[in-house]
């Protein structure tokens, strides 16, 4: 059983692909996932990328994809800590960092500057790790 932390990217790319992860592993995530989500639909729906519709459709499929997300003290304590040591301006990348370091085995993140800030105090996995079909 592998428990992964996942970043929005990720969530929307399991979403679309319609993929599953294995029965006995589990996803993780701070509780601005779903708010992550949504407001990169929205880029895309202003960008005429993405039409109102589908972007609702897969908002709506967000909400059946199996994640627990983590908003607690601790974990919130700990992004502060973790944003302070990055001398971050933004405290968003620092919240998955830190559920990646609380509650996961491996963090799966498509955002390449969270990657980054992630490298050395969180294990990394590809999304070919992640997803089964």
């Amino acid at each position: 059983m592998t428990r992964f932390a996942i970043d929005a990217g990720v969530a929307l790319r399991l979403i679309r692909e319609k993929r599953t992860i294995a029965a006995d592993d589990s996803l993780v995530a701070p509780a601005a996932l779903r708010s992550d989500v949504m407001a990169m639909l929205y880029r895309e729906v202003r960008a005429g990328w993405l039409s109102d519709r589908e972007a609702r459709e897969l908002l709506e499929q967000l909400a059946s994809l199996r994640v627990r997300l983590l908003g607690d003290r601790v974990s919130r304590s700990t992004a502060w800590k973790i944003a302070t040591e990055l001398d971050s301006d933004d405290i968003a990348r620092a919240e998955y960092i830190a559920v990646a370091r609380l509650q996961a085995d491996v963090l799966v993140a498509s955002d390449e500057r969270l990657r980054a800030a992630a490298t050395g105090s969180v294990k990394l996995a590809d999304f070919s790790e992640l997803a089964t079909n």
